[in-house]
Parts: structure tokens; sequence; C-alpha cells
């Protein structure tokens, strides 16, 4: 009986998901068909329908393996001092706001949410998932004296989610906005938002 890899067998799940976002981002859910899918893959319909049985399966992975990215990250980020796991983390926000096929497939998966709910569902895992890790975040860093006491970690995890929300749909109405261009100014804004009159910048 032949054995299957699993490194081997994950890897091409990967190489799938990867090539349906990027479809998916520039054609939209609805627009994408299965064959543009394994076309962009470069594999035939059986192979993909061998991983996935539809293209809502498809869709439904990408947004969990969003999930499972976002994890990570804040597996990482707990490692660090947690102002400049916080910078790093609007950073990392930045680049992939930057990035347009990311961009696209965010605002597709916000779209995609609001008419199917098994993808609503899993959309709301993950927003608690970087709500949860934020308000993390904003707990250690005002332990460590680097953010005002007198804010509640989860609301400002809340407030800090909606401002990562927002700067995705400006790059979609704002075809001038370069994100990237604006990091400092985020920064600035950040540091006055979080820390309280008169604390010292670090």
């Amino acid at each position: 009986m032949r054995t299957v890899d699993p490194a081997k067998r994950e890897a091409k799940r990967l190489q799938i998901l990867a090539a349906a976002s990027r479809c998916f981002a520039r054609k939209g859910f609805g627009q994408t068909r299965t064959a543009d899918i394994c076309a962009e893959a470069g594999m035939s319909p059986g192979n993909l329908f061998y991983y996935f049985g539809s293209k809502q399966d498809i869709f439904a992975a990408v947004v969990e393996q969003d999930g499972a990215d976002t994890e990570a990250l804040f597996a990482d980020l707990s490692a660090a001092e947690p102002w400049d796991a916080l910078t790093k983390f609007f950073d990392l926000v930045v680049d992939l706001a930057g990035d347009a096929d990311y961009a696209r497939l965010t605002l597709e998966i916000s779209a995609q949410a609001h008419r199917d709910e098994r993808i609503a569902a899993l959309v709301a895992t993950n927003d608690q998932l970087v709500r949860s890790g934020l308000a993390d975040l904003v707990d250690r860093a005002t332990a460590a004296g680097r953010i005002d006491p007198g804010l509640d970690p989860t609301t400002t995890a809340t407030w800090l989610a909606a401002l990562v929300d927002g700067l995705f749909n400006r790059v979609a109405v704002d075809a001038g906005f370069a994100p990237q261009r604006e990091r400092e100014n985020l920064r600035l804004v950040l540091g006055r938002l979080l820390r309280r009159a008169g604390q010292a910048e670090a």
C-alpha cells in the first residue's frame, strides 16, 4: 500500500491555498473557477479535488490558514518586549496592507463573510485571535509601564483591531494611499493614543 508523506501533502495543500489566494484576490470568490486555481497552482483538477472537495472548501481553508498564521505571529511576539511587539505587529500590518493581493483578499474575505455563515464563523474566530493577542500585548505593556494604565486592555485591543480594519479599507478607497510611506506616522499615532500625557517616548 502506498504511503503518503505528511510533509509533502502539507506542502501541496499550501501550494493550492497560495494559488487560490491569488485567484480570489484578483477575481473575487464568485468569478474564480476551480479551473483558474488549477492553472495557477499548475495541477490537474483531479489532484486539486484530492485535497479539497469544492471551491468553497478551498476558500474556507484560506481563512483558516490566516487564523493559523495569526496564532503563530502572536506566539512569536509573546517573547518580545511588549511595546516593541506592538510596533512589530503594526509594521507587519503595514507591509500586508501594502501588498495589493493580500489587501484585496482581506476585503474579499470580509465581503464573503456577509454571504456565507461558514466563512462568517471563521472570520469571527480569526478576529477574536487578533483582539485577544492585542489585549495580551496591551496588558503586558501596561504592566511594564509603557502604556497608560487607565486604558482597559480588551477595549483598547478592539479599537486597535478597528484601526487595522480601517487601514485595509483606506487602501481600497484611496489609490494614492501608500501604507509603507505612513509607517512612521502610524507609530506616532499609536504612541499618542496609548501613552498617557507626559509619558516619555521610548
